[in-house]
């Protein structure tokens, strides 16, 4: 009977292995934020809830690399994309990114920045789709960050901690990265 139940978990092991692999070409590009945010298909994956509404606030410190774009900024553009893809409404999409650290630079306009900020066309397009970007004020000061000097759309908070406090005082779940 043991042996029947390993080999019988083995089975199940490889069939969910096999039937959730995929491979970058299995990844396209999605309905909402074009150009970032790629998606793949997901057969028999659980449905949403059609009276949810999914509120996530994501805590974006990492980034500011030069000529990259910030990887937390996509797998935003990638979640709009596959839950609107999935038959979710945008209206029942609220997400929020908490900027601080490093990843300050990302949210700078082109001259701020000091050249062609990649993260630009990202951050417009998902503000342009209803996600709010709270920027650190207590990073402001210290990294001597005016408000022009952002993207604008970009909000300030009083600290990236009172920003999350709000939020999930609103009833928006962290997702840490």
């Amino acid at each position: 009977m043991r042996h029947f139940l390993q080999c019988a978990a083995l089975v199940m092991l490889v069939f969910v292995a096999h039937t959730i692999s995929a491979a970058p070409s299995d990844f396209g590009p999605g309905p909402v934020i074009k150009g970032f945010g790629q998606i793949a298909d997901v057969p028999n994956a659980e449905p949403i809830p059609k009276d949810m509404v999914i509120k996530m606030a994501y805590d974006v410190r990492e980034g500011g690399v030069d000529a990259e774009v910030n990887k937390t900024f996509n797998s935003t553009a990638g979640l709009i994309n596959s839950l609107v893809d999935a038959g979710v409404g945008q209206e029942r999409i609220k997400l929020a990114l908490v900027i601080h650290g490093p990843a300050y630079r990302d949210i700078l306009n082109d001259s701020a920045y000091g050249g062609q900020n990649p993260n630009v066309a990202l951050v417009e397009q998902l503000l342009n789709n209803g996600v709010d970007i709270y920027f650190c004020g207590q990073a402001a000061v210290y990294r001597d960050v005016a408000p022009e000097d952002l993207i604008p759309g970009i909000k300030l908070s009083l600290s990236a901690s009172a920003a999350h406090a709000v939020l999930q005082m609103q009833g928006y779940a962290v997702r840490p990265y």
